[in-house]
């Protein structure tokens, strides 16, 4: 039996680690739960005869942050080209964290997505799980009228990815664990880009990183295109979002 209900949560403009630390609490009471329902299982495997119709629950978090700067467990530390006063003058902080890649940044006017799912409800191949985060990007940038697509070896999403114009819009980096997946996301919609220059983004050194707002020449209404984003995510993942 599978759970397709996700609840979505907006924490707004939020400080990294305390996202970070609610993440966490999410996930690990996830992986808890869905211990605890196998241990049940077995039992009625073995001749318990009381039935669980206990689910694990599922997780759709968007938020933004004050600027940041976040190394995945496959980063490089000299990825980041600031020193403490150099983050200090930035108004910016550092974490190292448990997530895949490399480093990124997130800031005011980016949308970022922390998706807390069990894809034993949903799948259970976490390339099929990038490359269908990717098509929500991608779909949603459609809708303005971007044309987006992937860059072969790289994840995340990309504009002119066939050419030398090549630029990056979204970055993802996840952890999974039992198939219980957190961390996600970083959508460019209105955001500085000048605080990418503080870094080698994702370990790539000669590809440019662009946001709605520099492709369309205007600001973005954020909240909208977080809502098509929210759409396109439930309809590729086959889900029904509990608000």
């Amino acid at each position: 039996m599978k759970n397709k209900k996700v609840t979505v949560q907006d924490w707004g403009l939020i400080d990294y680690k305390e996202a970070w630390t609610k993440q966490e609490a999410l996930f690990n009471d996830t992986i808890a739960s869905k211990i605890e329902i196998r241990n049940r299982q077995l039992a009625v495997a073995d001749g318990d005869n009381h039935h669980d119709d206990t689910l694990t629950p599922n997780y759709l978090i968007f938020c933004e942050h004050p600027h940041v700067y976040t190394l995945g467990n496959s980063g490089k530390p000299e990825h980041l080209l600031l020193d403490e006063k150099g983050l200090q003058d930035n108004d910016a902080t550092y974490y190292h964290i448990n997530r895949g890649g490399d480093i990124t940044y997130h800031g005011p006017g980016q949308i970022v997505a922390y998706p807390i799912l069990d894809l034993d409800n949903f799948f259970t191949d976490i390339h099929l799980y990038l490359r269908t985060l990717e098509e929500a990007v991608i779909l949603t940038l459609a809708d303005y009228g971007i044309k987006a697509g992937r860059y072969p070896g790289y994840t995340g999403v990309w504009l002119d990815a066939d050419n030398e114009r090549a630029r990056k819009i979204s970055a993802m980096g996840v952890r999974c664990s039992r198939w219980v997946t957190m961390h996600g996301l970083a959508f460019n919609v209105n955001n500085d880009l000048s605080y990418f220059k503080n870094i080698i983004p994702c370990g790539i050194d000669d590809k440019a990183v662009t946001s709605m707002q520099q492709e369309l020449g205007t600001d973005v209404d954020i909240k909208r295109v977080q809502k098509i984003l929210q759409h396109y995510i439930s309809v590729l993942f086959d889900i029904e979002i509990i608000l």
